[in-house]
């Protein structure tokens, strides 16, 4: 199962920066998870300052 990112979401970057699959891409109002490729390793939520990063 992917990770998501919800509202909390300030759009600061860092979880896409962690994505060692480039999963994470900056949306209009917040950054999104694709989930076809997010491997579900749980890298972007330990970086998330805001804790808006939690799996599916």
């Amino acid at each position: 199962m992917a990770h998501v990112i919800n509202d909390e979401c300030i759009k600061c970057g860092a979880c896409a920066a962690t994505c060692p699959v480039s999963a994470i891409s900056e949306g209009a109002d917040k950054y999104v998870v694709d989930a076809d490729t997010c491997i579900d390793c749980g890298a972007c939520e330990g970086v998330c300052p805001t804790g808006a990063v939690q799996p599916e």
